[in-house]
This record gives structure tokens, C-alpha cells and sequence, in this order.
């Protein structure tokens, strides 16, 4: 696996639909059951006189009843699809989006809105959100790639490098034009929105960055593809906060959080500010019994030996290596 790093050792707003309007439709559907089956129980004695009359009846109860089963089926349907989707890899949940494109409709909004509305946990609640956000970043792409090429994981590489890229000039890192890099960093938000970071995406920029490394002549080229992956390892990591518990402030883990989200080159400067033995608050071992458990959260949520998984370890991996070496000088141990 290629380095994130030169050395060795930012989610759109989501409103779901209210799971109370799922409740009120529910509610209607056993209202009109009782206003149904009470007003087949007050013509009971209308319709004895005939056989014709009761098998009517009968054909009347038997249709609520056939509405209330196909309303089950279709809301046991939509569980089976959520949850093939919450338990698939990137890869796979964009595969799932493409073959049931058509189930994406208002009732399944509604229905995935019902779920996160009853979860007991935050992680779970946020599994949810985060679901959610994926799929209608799938949707969205595809209906505005229907009449378009799908991008190679090349292409979209190479769309990513173009503002720090010129064909013309040698490639420098960094670059000259400040602006440069945030154009850069906009654009891998947006593709990651879009759904195409995928695994295919990483194992491009992991492989490109192998043979940069080999060549030896490229270190500009290098840093580049270094600093994409710790784009997207920083925007990855960054969704999910556990830096809050209930009202209270885990100050650790929003230290940690803050690093996540820095450059790398700031990276020094906040270890310093924030530890104890610099100039900060927060002892070494409580940074590194959150980052411990950091890795442990993002082990669990990812693909067993997968680029995603492995490159969100390293850049983890890559911020205790700084810790540790910043905690060494300051206590001056060689």
C-alpha cells in the first residue's frame, strides 16, 4: 500500500421526511378499516335476505383485507431493499441504486425516514442519515449521466488534478496558485457527494502513487496523488462526530476531530497547541486512547481489507506516528 505521506511516520444538509406523515397514513388506512368493517357490521341484517346480498359482503371484506396484505408486503419490500442497502459496500450500494433505480419513490423516503426516526442509538441514527445521503447522490448522478459517458476512475482523477495540473509545466508541489488546491479539495467533495470515489477510484490513486514512488522523479506528482488521498481520507472521517455526549463535550475526541479536519501541514503546529506537553490541555494518552478507538469504529464500518479501509487506517495511523514524535522532542527524548 502506497503512503498517504511524504514521510514514514469537509455533508450536504439532508431533510428526511417526517415519520409523521408515514404515522398519518397509517393511521388513515386503520381508520378506514374500522369505518369499513363498522358499516359492513350495521348492513349485516339488510343483507341476510339473500345469498347474492352476503356473498357481496363477503367480497367487500375480503378487498379491505387484500389492501391492508399488499400494504405489508410492499413496506416488508422496502425493509429488505434498506437494508441490503445499509449492509453493502460503496461498491456494491452503487450497483443495488442501478438495479432498483425505479423503488427510489416517496414511499420509500418515508419509510427510510420511519426507521432513522425509531433508532435507539445515535451511530445508527447516523448510519441512516449517511445512507440516505448516498443514495440520493447516486440518484442524482445518474439521472444526470443518462444521456452522458460514465467517467473512468481515470477520468475522474484526472478531473480532480486539473487545477493544480498543467500540461505545459513540469508538475510542482506544491502548487503556485493558492486557490489551486481549494479548487481541488471542492472537487473531491463533490465527486465523493456524487458516489464516485469508489473503491475502483482509490485503487487508481493508490497505484499511481506506487509507480510515482518507484520512478523517483516525479516527487511533485507524488505529493499530489498524497494529497488526494488525504482529501478524501479527511472528508470520510470528518462525517461522523463523536465529540459529543449528550450535552456534554468530549474534549479528546473533538481535539482529535480538529486534526482530522486540518492539512497535514498544520497538523505539528495543533499537537503542540493542544497537548499537554505543549501548550495545551489534552494529556498523549487520551489522545491515543481515542484514536484507538477511532480505528476501531472505522474498522467495523468498513470493508474488511478494502483500499477505503485501509487508506482511512493509515491516515489515522499517520496522525499517532506525529503525535508521538511531537510528545518525544517536547519531553526531549532523542
Amino acid at each position: 500500500m502506497a503512503s498517504l505521506f511524504a514521510a514514514p511516520p469537509k455533508s450536504p444538509t439532508l431533510r428526511f421526511f417526517s415519520s409523521s406523515s408515514f404515522c398519518h397514513k397509517h393511521n388513515l388506512l386503520l381508520q378506514g378499516w374500522k369505518i369499513r368493517s363498522f358499516s359492513m357490521q350495521k348492513l349485516m341484517p339488510h343483507f341476510a335476505a339473500t345469498s347474492l346480498k352476503s356473498k357481496r359482503r363477503k367480497t367487500l371484506i375480503c378487498a379491505v383485507s387484500q389492501d391492508a396484505e399488499e400494504s405489508f408486503k410492499k413496506t416488508v419490500e422496502v425493509d429488505r431493499l434498506i437494508d441490503m442497502l445499509r449492509d453493502a459496500n460503496p461498491q456494491e450500494l452503487q450497483k443495488l441504486v442501478v438495479e432498483n433505480i425505479l423503488a427510489f419513490n416517496e414511499g420509500f423516503w418515508i419509510r427510510l425516514a420511519a426507521r432513522t426516526d425509531t433508532c435507539k442509538s445515535e451511530d445508527d441514527k447516523k448510519d441512516y442519515e449517511e445512507l440516505a445521503i448516498s443514495v440520493m447522490s447516486i440518484v442524482d448522478c445518474l439521472v444526470h449521466k443518462t444521456n452522458e459517458k460514465i467517467e473512468s476512475s481515470t477520468d475522474v482523477l484526472k478531473e480532480i488534478l486539473k487545477p493544480v495540473v498543467h500540461e505545459e509545466e513540469e508538475i510542482s508541489w506544491p502548487p503556485r496558485d493558492p486557490d489551486a488546491l481549494k479548487l481541488m479539495e471542492k472537487k473531491i467533495t463533490q465527486r465523493e457527494q456524487e458516489g464516485q470515489l469508489d473503491e475502483g477510484f482509490l485503487a487508481e490513486v493508490s497505484a499511481q502513487l506506487r509507480q510515482a514512488k518507484e520512478d523517483r522523479d516525479k516527487p511533485g506528482l507524488q505529493a499530489m496523488l498524497q494529497k488526494v488521498l488525504q482529501l478524501y481520507a479527511s472528508r470520510v472521517l470528518s462525517k461522523r462526530s463523536y465529540a459529543k455526549k449528550g450535552d456534554e463535550v468530549l474534549k479528546a475526541e473533538q481535539f482529535l476531530e480538529t486534526i482530522i479536519q486540518a492539512p497535514e501541514e498544520e497538523w505539528s503546529k495543533l499537537l503542540i497547541d493542544g497537548l499537554t506537553v505543549g501548550k495545551g490541555e489534552i494529556s498523549p494518552d487520551e489522545l491515543r486512547a481515542v484514536i484507538k478507538k477511532r480505528i476501531e469504529r472505522m474498522l467495523i464500518r468498513t470493508e474488511g481489507g478494502s483500499y477505503q479501509q485501509r487508506i482511512l487506517n493509515e491516515y489515522l495511523k499517520g496522525i499517532e506516528s506525529r503525535a508521538e514524535d511531537i510528545v518525544q522532542v517536547l519531553q526531549g527524548k532523542p
